[in-house]
């Protein structure tokens, strides 16, 4: 019993000498933290969704704190109030982002795009992409399995089960860019905000050339070029046969839009221009009669 005891002793003995050892230790090496981190901290949304770069808000309150010059730095959660708020506290400048919103280019429904076959895996975009190009004829679409939604951690986007697509709230979105890297087939990108949730934008990123495009999908973009034509400021350019709309460029004219055959530009929150009626041809003009001949001249008498 004695022994135990003893025992027992010894053990409480080493465990506390070992913790005033410790805690001078931890005394001696501990690194001094700025108490602004924390505070900064408390100003940001606290949703650790990584949109910022950082792997969470404590990252990103680190960062503003501990940099001099913070311009590259946002919060796409808290947005421009929030930086300003941050910036502020902190006394420097707060950096100037427009906002944005994550943008679908895809506009292949199941009755634009039919299914040529069927994939019995895991249902997962990730996976599928992996193991084949699709289950259409087109390989750049939207495999339809919701990645996306299972990346977003604002319930922004949703899979609508008529269409087979993923639909984005723009209320709801925070342009964290979740859903961007999520997507496989890259068909989800960040664009400017309108006013209202207007836009416009080309809904395909198919690289295929026209002839193949129409085979695989009623809704892609063949690369006709006609849009840009039409566009008096810019905007849109077409590339790898496939047009692209720069929202910092484009000023929602609309003109594109009843310009493409395909019906490949999305136009959201606004109506279509009305399309201008074709002009009738010139009717042709008659030919010119021909002039009499000149009457023979009456022959004079000798």
């Amino acid at each position: 019993m004695e022994v135990l005891l003893f025992t027992v002793l010894t053990l409480c003995v080493l465990g506390i000498l070992a913790a005033v050892i410790l805690y001078f230790v931890a005394q001696k090496f501990k690194v001094e933290e700025d108490p602004r981190i924390d505070d900064v901290e408390k100003m940001l949304p606290g949703a650790n969704c990584g949109g910022c770069g950082f792997a969470g808000c404590r990252g990103m309150a680190d960062a503003l704190v501990k940099r001099d010059d913070i311009s590259d730095l946002f919060c796409p959660v808290g947005g421009a109030d929030t930086m300003k708020a941050c910036a502020g506290y902190l006394g420097k400048a707060a950096p100037e982002k427009e906002p944005q919103v994550a943008t679908v280019r895809c506009a292949g429904t199941c009755a634009k795009r039919p299914h040529t076959n069927a994939y019995d895996g895991a249902r997962s975009c990730a996976v599928a992409s992996s193991l084949y190009v699709g289950d259409t004829g087109c390989s750049f679409g939207c495999l339809g399995f919701g990645d996306c939604v299972v990346a977003c951690a604002f319930d922004a986007i949703r899979v609508n089960p008529e269409t087979g697509l993923p639909e984005v709230d723009a209320d709801k979105c925070t342009a964290c860019g979740a859903c961007v890297k999520a997507c496989p087939k890259m068909i989800i990108e960040l664009r400017k905000k309108w006013p209202k949730n207007r836009a416009v934008y080309v809904s395909c990123v198919s690289k295929d050339k026209g002839a193949a495009v129409m085979k695989a999908c009623k809704a892609g973009c063949i690369g006709c070029g006609k849009c840009a034509k039409v566009c008096p400021f810019g905007a849109i350019t077409v590339e790898n046969n496939v047009a692209f709309i720069d929202s910092t460029k484009c000023k929602l004219c609309r003109k594109c839009v009843n310009e493409c055959p395909t019906g490949a530009i999305k136009l959201v929150g606004m109506e279509p221009l009305p399309k201008e009626p074709k002009t009738p041809a010139a009717p042709k003009a008659a030919p010119a009669a021909e002039a009499p001949k000149a009457a023979a001249e009456p022959k004079k008498e000798a």
